[in-house]
């Protein structure tokens, strides 16, 4: 064999063997042009998938404006099996306050007096609630029904944002004209609980509350 044809030989093995290297590696396509992945950046997972983050409002302001509702009967309500009330999570898939972190606890949801401060005025979620009433087609009397933070403002919800408001209808065994009386309430007082002695994590108590208040106890392991 030539001189020649021996480093032809020898030069296409190398390349074989640096692109079996570059696949085994588990590099992307951009790792492999020196570039880096966005920082923000996760691999698709299933878990990911299914539960995806909740999106952060625009936290406590210093004068709140109605804000705009979705449209007249786009949105519609569900039910547990023993017919509590549920949102529409494409309408109120619930918004977070980006002032409460894990590490601003004791200075916002922990400490006493901290959402009567950040609450929007009733002149403001009185028009709102009429137009969500529309929103979810919801006819009865709105004195029975409660305006409702789905993430509540102890748990770290925002005040205003119109995915974490809407009209909740009353529970099972409701008195009519009594008005608003929901157990969603009593769940939330127990989360705050959990959160500021340290039983449960914040994000993961706010996930639970948007997703299903009825099991949020359960699956954050606080109902044993």
């Amino acid at each position: 064999m030539s001189n020649t044809a021996r480093w032809a030989v020898v030069a296409a093995s190398a390349a074989l063997m640096a692109a079996v290297t570059g696949c085994s590696s588990g590099q992307s396509p951009a790792d492999a042009k020196g570039g880096s992945p966005h920082p923000g950046a996760m691999a698709p997972s299933s878990s990911a998938a299914s539960d995806p983050s909740i999106p952060a409002g625009p936290g406590p302001q210093s004068a709140y404006t109605v804000q705009q509702q979705p449209a007249p009967g786009s949105c519609h309500f569900r039910y547990t099996a023993d017919k509590q009330p549920l949102p529409d999570p494409k309408c109120t898939p619930g918004a977070t306050n980006p002032k409460v972190t894990p590490a601003t606890l004791k200075t916002t949801i922990c400490h006493k007096g901290y959402t009567s401060g950040i609450r929007p005025p009733a002149n403001i979620t009185g028009r709102e609630k009429k137009a969500n009433a529309a929103s979810y087609g919801y006819t009865a009397s709105l004195h029975d029904a409660e305006y409702d933070h789905l993430i509540s403002l102890e748990l770290g919800g925002d005040p205003n944002d119109p995915r974490n408001l809407w009209v909740e209808p009353p529970s099972p065994g409701h008195k009519p004209g009594s008005g608003p009386n929901n157990p969603k309430d009593r769940v939330e007082n127990r989360l705050k609980s959990a959160i500021c002695s340290g039983k449960a994590e914040l994000t993961k108590a706010q996930r639970a509350i948007a997703h299903d208040w009825t099991t949020a106890e359960s699956v954050l392991g606080l109902d044993q």
